[in-house]
């Protein structure tokens, strides 16, 4: 089969660059950050074509330790690269297996770029670019079956809770988590329609409410490329209080309050061309890094604005599409764009941070971010490289054991 490039967005969504110059220019993006000798940096799973291809969003984990994916192409042929997959990754002895939980078929949605989370009724819940019924994109559902299954693979129930129609009710989200909050509400982002000060529109913020006919969607902001920025390719946090938290890559990171008349959105740190969205501590600080330089940064609330700080500047053209991480020390993980794939591990101590590397897979361009077991292992993708296919290969699955 062959395999879709994914290429890195401009401000305006006009594709940049290429994966075949970051795997040119790959050697220069950790020259100076020390590799761990001492974990195993393994494939668990490569990526053929009819159980998907091309994972460009991290993992889900279950409290089963079950990983949940999505790739952006493979299984079902009706589109001309595959429309992608839901996966699920179980331990079985000492390795794992790999059952397609779901094939879009472009109806039903097509090419997740997106996690799957794990929604409080257990089903899992994500997006996908292209498909449904205008196609513009999905938010969809997927419900195992109702009865136990004992086969290694068994096929999950998909339901499309909404279907962007474009422009003013959004289009085509992207890498961007849903969000739930305690009534049961989705949040989430696209990062094209909504507003006309951008050429595809500027964006949304949108919310999914349920109710005994289904989902309605209700827009709660079109951003306007001025003081609340542009382009969100990243989803939403939210704090104690119900404010919501991401970032545009035009802008920087914004604030949604709760207002009167709906919500006030404002940028709050000026952080150039984030890709990836922003987590919260304990404490109530922001943590990201961004695309263009591939610099780690925190948000530290001082009211009525936050301070920003560099952790930790990787000083990488190609830097990160992807989340952070915490694992339970207070450690912070993240991926870098290249050959490797590239992991990092930011560790704090006495006011500062430092850096090591992982490396060792065959995969290449870690686009997604990774999460951290209890055991301190470290899961993610990549979404070229591996045995499957041709070329730059279909993709794989990485685990990094301590």
């Amino acid at each position: 089969m062959k395999v879709r490039q994914r290429l890195a967005p401009s401000i305006f969504g006009v594709h940049l660059w290429a994966r075949v110059v970051t795997v040119a220019l790959a050697v220069t993006i950790l020259p100076m950050i020390p590799t761990a000798r001492a974990q195993s940096f393994v494939t668990i799973h490569s990526f053929s074509g009819p159980d998907g291809a091309v994972p460009e969003a991290g993992l889900s984990m279950d409290r089963a330790g079950n990983l949940y994916g999505t790739t952006s192409e493979g299984g079902n042929t009706a589109c001309t690269d595959g429309c992608g997959t839901v996966i699920k990754l179980t331990h079985k002895n000492d390795g794992w297996i790999l059952p397609t939980l779901y094939s879009f078929s472009g109806p039903d949605g097509a090419n997740p770029e997106a996690r799957v989370i794990i929604g409080p009724d257990g089903n899992l819940y994500g997006t996908t670019v292209t498909g449904g019924a205008y196609g513009q994109g999905t938010v969809f559902k997927l419900t195992p079956p109702a009865t136990i299954c004992r086969a290694v693979s068994c096929p999950w129930s998909e339901e499309v809770l909404y279907s962007f129609q474009g422009v003013d009710d959004g289009e085509q989200p992207q890498n961007a988590d849903l969000m739930f909050d305690s009534r049961g509400n989705i949040y989430g982002t696209t990062p094209y329609g909504g507003g006309t000060n951008c050429p595809f529109g500027c964006g949304i913020v949108f919310q999914l409410t349920p109710s005994s006919h289904g989902w309605t969607e209700t827009v709660l902001h079109r951003f306007t490329n001025s003081v609340d920025g542009a382009i969100p390719y990243s989803g939403l946090v939210s704090d104690a209080a119900g404010n919501m938290y991401g970032t545009n890559y035009v802008g920087g990171v914004y604030e949604m309050r709760s207002a009167q008349n709906g919500w006030q959105v404002e940028i709050i740190s000026g952080v150039s061309y984030p890709y990836g969205g922003v987590i919260f501590d304990s404490a109530g600080n922001l943590y990201g890094v961004n695309q263009q330089g591939g610099w780690v940064y925190e948000l530290t609330p001082h009211e009525p604005t936050w301070t920003s700080n560099t952790l930790y500047n990787f000083d990488s053209y190609f830097g990160s599409l992807s989340s952070l991480t915490f694992d339970q020390a207070g450690n912070l993980y993240g991926t870098l764009l290249g050959d490797g794939p590239e992991v990092f591990k930011l560790t704090p101590a006495n006011g500062q941070w430092t850096v090591t590397g992982f490396s060792g897979s065959d995969g290449i361009s870690p686009y997604g971010g990774v999460i951290v077991d209890a055991n301190g292992n470290v899961y993610g993708t990549a979404s070229a490289g591996g045995t499957g296919c041709d070329g730059y290969g279909c993709g794989l699955v990485f685990e990094i054991t301590p």
